[in-house]
């Protein structure tokens, strides 16, 4: 079961943060992207 995140949703419930989590951790986004795309700092997203 592959869960996408979705860059328009404002609302980080438990199950969006754990699936960008995993997209980090799989390797199929980086930090420095993923902050890009959902306007965090690496620190947040790190945190």
């Amino acid at each position: 079961m592959s869960i996408r995140m979705d860059e328009n949703i404002k609302r980080w419930t438990a199950k969006r943060k754990t699936a960008f989590v995993i997209e980090i951790i799989q390797g199929e986004t980086t930090v420095a992207e993923a902050s890009r795309s959902f306007d965090l700092s690496p620190s947040e997203i790190e945190g």
